[in-house]
């Protein structure tokens, strides 16, 4: 039999009251085995006298959507929507016991609401700025619950349950096996579009496979060995993408992701040596030879390559001096 509406409920965890708004169709309750596609619509509330919005799904026009057994970082809602049925409405109390991981998860939410990137996947490391960054989430409100956990108040809908063999699972949706599975794969597509000249369309494959890489390597321990694994991998990816991105001519951007790697990995000399290019291209010349000098310090074989690099360098920068000639002698 259906809830009636109204009625308080305590679900089997402490620390989380239910209360039925609207009733869901059926008896039953649906499905939910792992794998499991669940899209529902959320509000989030402070528990004070004004129950201040944090968040509204119905605000921003798109419902949330999560896989059952995915791991997803704010773990109580799987609980409390496998609570509901299909079109039911159900207001749920939940002690802060539950609700630490709320600033993290709005975080994400709020970034794809504005149209950036919900994962991080490449870390600015700039000293002071970085420092502060890492203590602040971007928003006031969140950085306050951060600080104070407290309880909330979740207000869902459950608009509909997919079984997994009845919808296509998109990198988001998987567990870290199956992400790591993907990455060999859309690596080699982002190689073939490579050298097809395709190059956004390569750098999609690219971010996508290092998207996958960083939603696994956040789980592990910093420096240790299965966090250097991923990060290697990751770091020959981002490589790539900085390929397509001097392809694109986005040169200052190839200048940002190299940097980074160097910071870290100050061994990488494919790093050094596509931002040497970079550099070339924005005239940046000491910083160029410098780029390539490291080059040949890390590795002696690439002599030819970088001697290449610095006759087109030289070469560019004569036809530079000569234009400039030019165009000063007819202002004189």
């Amino acid at each position: 039999m259906a809830t009636d509406v109204g009625e308080t409920l305590m679900l089997g965890v402490e620390g989380i009251k239910k209360t039925i708004l609207y009733g869901g169709r059926g008896d039953q309750l649906p499905r939910f085995i792992t794998g499991t596609k669940v899209v529902f619509h959320f509000r989030t509330q402070l528990c004070n006298d004004e129950r201040t919005v944090l968040d509204d799904s119905k605000k921003v026009g798109v419902p949330m959507e999560v896989v059952i057994g995915n791991m997803f970082k704010l773990e109580i809602w799987e609980t409390l929507l496998t609570s509901m049925r299909i079109g039911e409405v159900a207001e749920f109390w939940c002690d802060s016991t539950h609700t630490g991981l709320y600033p993290i998860v709005a975080k994400s939410l709020r970034r794809i609401a504005e149209g950036k990137d919900p994962v991080d996947w490449h870390i600015h490391t700039c000293g002071m700025a970085n420092m502060f960054a890492y203590h602040s989430l971007g928003y006031d409100d969140l950085d306050e619950l951060q600080k104070e956990p407290q309880p909330l108040f979740f207000v869902l809908e459950l608009v509909k349950v997919e079984q997994p063999n009845e919808y296509n699972r998109e990198s988001w949706a998987l567990n870290d096996e199956e992400r790591l599975k993907c990455v060999p794969v859309l690596h080699g597509q982002g190689n073939k579009l490579y050298k097809q000249g395709r190059y956004e369309d390569a750098t999609q494959k690219y971010k996508e496979a290092i998207v996958c890489l960083k939603n696994i390597q956040m789980k592990e321990k910093a420096w240790e060995a299965p966090w250097l694994k991923l990060e290697k991998m990751g770091n020959t990816l981002t490589l790539n993408y900085c390929q397509c991105l001097l392809r694109m001519e986005e040169y200052y951007e190839v200048i940002e992701h190299t940097t980074d790697i160097v910071n870290q990995h100050p061994g990488v000399k494919k790093a050094f040596y596509l931002r040497g290019k970079a550099h070339m291209e924005v005239w940046n010349e000491a910083e160029a030879r410098e780029d390539f000098r490291r080059v040949l310090d890390l590795d002696p074989g690439m002599e030819k390559a970088v001697k290449r690099e610095l006759a087109l360098l030289n070469m560019r920068l004569e036809e530079k001096n000569e234009e400039d000639k030019l165009k000063y002698k007819g202002m004189f």
